[in-house]
């Protein structure tokens, strides 16, 4: 519901549309009053505000036409001036109570809708006397009541941010809105329209941060960019898979549709449209991909909403198709609108725009956060981030320093042009647990060529897959970001080679730039440290922790059916060296007993027992130790 509407609510049980009596008694005002009315009625609002002003201007005592010309011009998104209307009027006013009530209702509205908060909530408090008592007790007045106290609340609360304009050669467009970037914050895309009018041209660009300054903004991609309107787009965090809506194009389901498409050898290859499980014959649009590229979230108007746009949800299935869309439910959609959907990094935190929740008056930003299956109860963030105007487009970054948004600048009740800003984002917000950014390149390690090797990063714990990235094939470069989890393994895989594998803690993996994983073709006499294999002190029984591990090589077994392998147990130089002998074999059985019972046939697995004889660092300390007790893997 648009803003405007959205008070005329509150106005309209005061101000009958046909007055049975009248606070003048000028047959002429009247008569301009009544035409008035007669032209708001046909929302011929020019010719109405006319006759309004034409009534009080001869009876300056007219209140009814002093209320009607200020709610005519806040419908037509002119608060400031409605406000001025209000305000003449109101000074006329000598002892007439009911007036004094309605002028009051109707200015503490329009202060609000100005932004003068605090003069909103003092006007409302020094009028309640003079309501009815009747409208005390209505749903219009309770209403604006509870939204009240939660502005006066908010702006005593407000978050220490400051907001600011993203310099150029960002923001040379007239209009530029729904900035999103890559994990490493390094990429900016935004949508550039050409002009205010709904037909106006819309494309994609992208700007990257070079030296601390942003590059000059290009199209984003022929292939991408085309004759139709392509625009509000979501990227992956490696920046490798893009979604973005596309408007009438000839292949669309309904007015908007979402597009998919890859970057392959640092080129986006033609999109694809996202099928019938996704996209709707109504408007679907403003996407959202989880940093792991297999959830989407979007914003549709499709019927089987709670009302107005809804935000929905579909999940990338294994074989890369998507699920059919599910929406997102009652706690965060409403009967009016909820629009650009942002999930962070994390996976766990929803933010989106919605003028159905309790906020401000327009469209506030509100965050839901994943729980028990399901996203929660939205929560509001609050005064200056959200304030009277329409809030749109939020995106912060995986580093959590900065959000960045599109504000709005208007002429005459209209928006007339759109910028880029960006805030520092308050850390009182909780955003969960601490996102961490590698980057790195991965090689051959026989040529030194760039492999395009899918890279996984793992819950320990209980074998959940957090994140899955490609390497990109034609420099080998990657992005992965991932929860600062303590039990967290990195396996990188690529069809012909020996898969690397990572502890993150341990290889000391986070927030580096500069990885360099080198994989080996499969040869015999290859060996490889098999990470993430656990058993407790002078035990042989597998922990639950290595069973992803254990997995991994069960299916690169599978994958290369030629392939017999030799599982090798080292321990430290703690015990009896013949004891050390022994327990190093029984673990590398118990290994070789799980993949069996995976399904690996017997006879491409031997085991050995090394003991303590071939340890990889010297056993002068605890961390060292670690690393000599392992399972090493050695192609036959």
């Amino acid at each position: 519901m648009p803003r405007f509407l959205f008070w005329i609510c509150f106005l309209m049980p005061l101000l009958p549309l046909v007055a049975q009596e009248y606070s003048i008694i000028d047959r002429r005002a009247i008569k301009s009053y009544e035409d008035g009315e007669q032209f708001s009625s046909r929302r011929q609002w020019p010719e109405a505000m006319g006759s309004y002003r034409a009534a009080y201007e001869r009876s300056h005592d007219f209140f009814e036409a002093y209320l009607r010309h200020a709610q005519v011009l806040l419908t037509t998104g002119n608060p400031s001036e409605a406000l001025q209307v209000a305000e003449r009027g109101e000074r006329r006013i000598k002892d007439q109570n009911l007036f004094k009530g309605r002028f009051g209702w109707l200015i503490s509205q329009l202060l609000v809708e100005v932004g003068e908060f605090e003069s909103a909530i003092a006007k409302l408090r020094t009028i309640e006397e003079f309501l009815e008592e009747e409208f005390l007790q209505s749903e219009n007045y309770l209403e604006l009541k509870k939204r009240m106290d939660f502005i006066a609340f908010e702006i005593t609360n407000q978050r220490d941010i400051i907001k600011e304009k993203l310099p150029e050669p960002l923001n040379t467009f007239q209009l530029q809105y729904f900035p999103v970037l890559t994990a490493d914050s390094k990429k900016i895309l935004f949508t550039k329209r050409d002009g205010l009018k709904n037909f106006e041209h819309e494309d994609i660009f992208v700007s990257y941060l070079e030296d601390d300054q942003w590059t000059e903004p290009q199209p984003i991609s022929q292939t991408i960019n085309t004759t139709y309107n392509e625009g509000t787009c979501t990227i992956s965090a490696d920046g490798n898979i893009l979604i973005f809506t596309s408007c009438d194009t000839p292949d669309s389901f309904g007015s908007c549709d979402l597009y998919i498409t890859q970057k392959v050898s640092d080129k986006w290859q033609r999109a694809s449209n996202m099928g019938k499980n996704v996209n709707s014959r109504f408007w679907d649009s403003q996407p959202s991909l989880s940093a792991d590229g297999r959830v989407l979230f979007f914003s549709s108007n499709r019927r089987e909403g709670y009302g107005g746009n809804d935000i929905w949800f579909s999940e990338r299935n294994e074989d890369g198709s998507w699920s059919e869309a599910k929406n997102l439910g009652p706690h965060v959609n409403t009967s009016r609108d909820e629009v650009s959907p942002f999930i962070f990094f994390n996976n766990e935190v929803l933010f989106f725009a919605s003028d159905g929740h309790l906020g401000f008056g327009g469209k506030d930003l509100f965050m839901s956060t994943f729980s028990m299956g399901e996203f929660g109860p939205p929560v509001n963030l609050g005064y200056p981030i959200n304030d009277q105007k329409d809030q749109l487009a939020l995106f912060i970054t995986a580093q959590k320093d900065y959000a960045y948004y599109t504000e709005n600048s208007y002429q005459d009740g209209k928006a007339d042009s759109s910028f880029l800003y960006r805030f520092n984002f308050p850390k009182e917000i909780d955003l969960g647990e601490k996102i961490i950014v590698s980057e790195g390149r991965v090689l051959d390690r026989k040529t030194g060529e760039p492999i395009d090797a899918r890279l996984s990063l793992v819950n320990l714990a209980n074998d959940s897959t957090m994140y899955e990235f490609l390497s990109d094939g034609k420099t080998g470069e990657f992005v992965m970001l991932y929860p600062d989890k303590s039990l967290t393994g990195l396996y990188v895989e690529k069809k012909g080679f020996i898969p690397k594998i990572y502890n993150v803690d341990r290889d000391s993996l986070k927030n580096r730039s500069n990885i360099q994983i080198e994989l080996d073709p499969i040869e015999r006499g290859k060996n490889f440290v098999f990470e993430n294999v656990y058993f407790d002190t002078d035990k042989s029984e597998l922990k639950e922790a290595s069973v992803s591990s254990l997995n991994r090589l069960s299916n690169f077994l599978r994958q290369h059916p030629q392939v017999n392998i030799q599982v090798e147990g080292h321990t430290d130089n703690v015990g009896v060296t013949d004891y050390n002998l022994a327990l190093s074999l029984r673990r590398a059985q118990s290994v070789k007993e799980y993949l069996v019972d995976l399904g690996i046939p017997s006879e491409r697995m031997e085991t050995l027992g090394k003991g303590d004889s071939e340890p990889i660092k010297p056993n002068d300390s605890e961390e060292n130790r670690s690393f000599n007790r392992r399972i090493e893997v050695i192609i036959q």
